[in-house]
């Protein structure tokens, strides 16, 4: 299980990329200064850092240059809401391994993290996911169901990989509402239902199963 270090002082985003990645099966540990950012990063025990430039204390650039001083070899992605040229190669050239700028979706961070661990580890590229007659080709985004080829939205395809990646695995609302539609959501919102119909709509019914007050599974 790999363990990842969020360096975010904005509680909201914090909170929401630590639920995501916790619901995709990794450990999480927040750091909401710089101090803590450098101290946790520097003492062991972590796969890859999210770290945000504007920390209080350190800010992001301190840390990042201190960690590669320290020879701090681990994977780490910049998130912050500056994006300028100057900014994202400062980063970049100081030692980042990627830059994701402010607003983002979950699912593309998610997906640059599974990158940075593959690429960190030397593992080779999954490009299938299976479940039983039912497959799902990340490279071109589509599906197989029972020999049948099926054209997914990109919204389906996010929630399809979300539910193969968690065979079993009860998925709340809420879960997925923050993995798909990221940290402006509406928890009040009935688009997970609607989605989750399309897609038993175009995989069969029993693809799906409504666990009754806690959200949804495929068995």
């Amino acid at each position: 299980m790999n363990r990842i270090l969020i360096a975010e002082d904005e509680e909201r985003i914090a909170s929401f990329v630590e639920k995501g990645l916790r619901a995709n099966g990794f450990t999480t540990v927040v750091a909401d200064d710089g101090d803590r950012a450098l101290h946790h990063a520097v003492s062991g025990g972590f796969d890859l850092v999210l770290l945000d430039i504007g920390l209080p204390g350190r800010d992001g650039f301190t840390v990042l240059r201190e960690m590669r001083e320290a020879r701090v070899t681990l994977p780490v992605i910049v998130l912050t809401a500056r994006d300028s040229v100057r900014d994202t190669v400062a980063g970049l050239e100081g030692g980042a391994d990627d830059w994701m700028t402010k607003p983002f979706r979950f699912e593309e961070l998610l997906a640059r993290v599974r990158l940075r661990l593959r690429t960190a580890a030397g593992a080779p590229e999954v490009t299938m996911l299976r479940s039983g007659s039912l497959s799902l080709d990340l490279r071109t985004r589509r599906a197989r169901a029972d020999e049948r080829t099926v054209d997914l939205t990109a919204r389906e395809f996010v929630l399809l990989e979300m539910f193969l990646r968690h065979p079993g695995q009860v998925l709340s609302r809420e879960q997925i509402l923050s993995h798909v539609w990221g940290y402006d959501f509406d928890p009040g919102s009935n688009i997970v239902d609607v989605y989750v119909r399309a897609l038993r709509r175009k995989l069969g019914a029993e693809r799906l199963e409504t666990i009754r007050g806690m959200g949804y599974r495929m068995p």
